[in-house]
């Protein structure tokens, strides 16, 4: 099993009564809030970060959010390129451009195929589905962005992997009348391809496609169901079946010297999910082109009034705990079942693997039984309120005494 870092970079220093006041932490917070100089701190102790995890054999994870608190990484290629340059040892995961809300596919495939070379071929690429804030951020119609996602990487796979001369695309959404990338890409035919998703139906194109489905934060469920749909849809297309290393896992991750101080300090890492209670909700309710069709109703249900924060603050978990094993509209995920939960919930759902690096092992073996196995992990590493001396000594613990056994455990045939 192959593990990457993730640090999304938030910037969680916002004061509280402001964000009480705000209508959310994405899209509409005022950037008068965020310090340069804080977040040039930041900066600088994530790159630290990866920079220990090349040292220590972990890859890294390079992402992309825009306008709030959540994430300071708005420029996917930038971050890319520093780390294709710094890191000299392991792969490093672009998750990702948002292709659907660039203009031109092409440019990112020259963004990707230079990032490739610098780095000397140890580039893989996840492409991410856009919505919400994130649309109104980059000026984006939501309309067909599901047909501009799968059009956008058939076309950044090809202009990566043409060799002869120019060529044209004249499609739905992109026209490009001279494609023609230098360099080409280090690795060949092209660097691996990973794709984001949760929903079965996007799982189902995933996996029709070949390419590396990740899950972000999905647990038990949700994961069982998008991976049963890849690998339905390979065997109705009469598609060999794929080994463990096409599935990928992401979840919050920290290893303490103790199974209590793991604990202590990795439920710092639960400051996204209770969070995003506030997380635009203005620019997701019924999105058009966010969701299928036939998630509407399951979004009108799940959809958080005005003062769902304070009703989940005197009403517990009862919401979150409810709706843990019904089929939840990708959209709304987050906010409709993982806002104000707990360690252990979180735990126990499969989200927040915690601990001394023993107990860690075992959620995380745990998870895989019961998931069907994957190939990757992505442990989201920092987040919130913690320092970045806990982070480092999350890492070095976590490689010092859970990668060497997860390094054994080799890709099998899926399902």
């Amino acid at each position: 099993m192959d593990v990457w870092y993730h640090n999304e970079n938030p910037y969680p220093f916002v004061p509280q009564e402001v964000l009480d006041r705000a209508d959310s932490v994405r899209a509409s917070l005022p950037n008068k809030y965020c310090d340069p100089h804080i977040a040039a701190d930041l900066f600088h102790e994530v790159f630290d970060e990866f920079m220990l995890c090349d040292d220590q054999g972990i890859n890294v994870v390079a992402i992309e959010h825009h306008a709030g608190i959540n994430s300071l990484f708005g420029a996917n290629p930038l971050i890319l390129g520093i780390l294709a340059r710094q890191t000299r040892k392991v792969r490093i995961l672009s998750m990702g451009t948002l292709i659907s809300l660039r203009p031109d596919p092409v440019r990112v495939a020259e963004e990707y195929a230079t990032a490739d070379v610098i780095s000397r071929g140890r580039l893989d690429i996840g492409f991410v589905k856009s919505g919400a804030s994130e649309m109104a951020s980059n000026n984006a119609n939501p309309v067909n962005n599901i047909e501009r996602y799968w059009e956008a990487i058939d076309l950044v796979t090809k202009a990566l992997t043409s060799q002869e001369g120019p060529f044209s695309w004249e499609g739905k959404h992109y026209t490009h009348r001279h494609v023609n990338i230098w360099p080409r890409p280090w690795q060949q035919p092209h660097p691996p391809l990973w794709a984001a998703t949760g929903d079965p139906e996007t799982a189902s194109e995933v996996g029709r496609r070949g390419m590396v489905n990740v899950l972000v934060l999905r647990g038990e469920e949700g994961t069982k169901r998008a991976w049963a749909a890849y690998r339905q849809a390979r065997t109705e297309a009469g598609l060999p079946k794929v080994a463990t290393d096409y599935f990928a896992y992401a979840a919050l991750v920290y290893v303490g010297d103790t199974h209590e101080e793991g604990v202590e300090i990795g439920s710092k890492l639960l400051w996204f999910l209770n969070t995003s209670i506030k997380m635009a909700p203005q620019y997701a309710q019924f999105l058009p082109g966010a969701a299928p069709p036939h998630f509407a109703p399951q979004v009108y249900r799940t959809t958080p009034k005005p003062n769902a924060r304070a009703e989940g603050e005197a009403g517990g978990n009862r919401a979150g705990s409810a709706n843990a094993e019904k089929p939840v509209a990708p959209a709304i995920l987050n906010v409709g079942g993982l806002t104000s939960i707990n360690p252990a919930q979180a735990m126990k759902r499969g989200i927040l693997f915690a601990g001394s690096p023993d107990t860690v092992y075992q959620q995380i073996m745990d998870f895989y039984g019961k998931v069907g196995g994957f190939g990757h992990l992505v442990m989201i590493g920092r987040s919130g309120f913690m320092t970045h001396a806990e982070a480092e000594m999350g890492i070095k613990l976590f490689a010092k005494e859970v990668l060497p056994r997860l390094k054994e455990i080799a890709p099998v045939i899926a399902g």
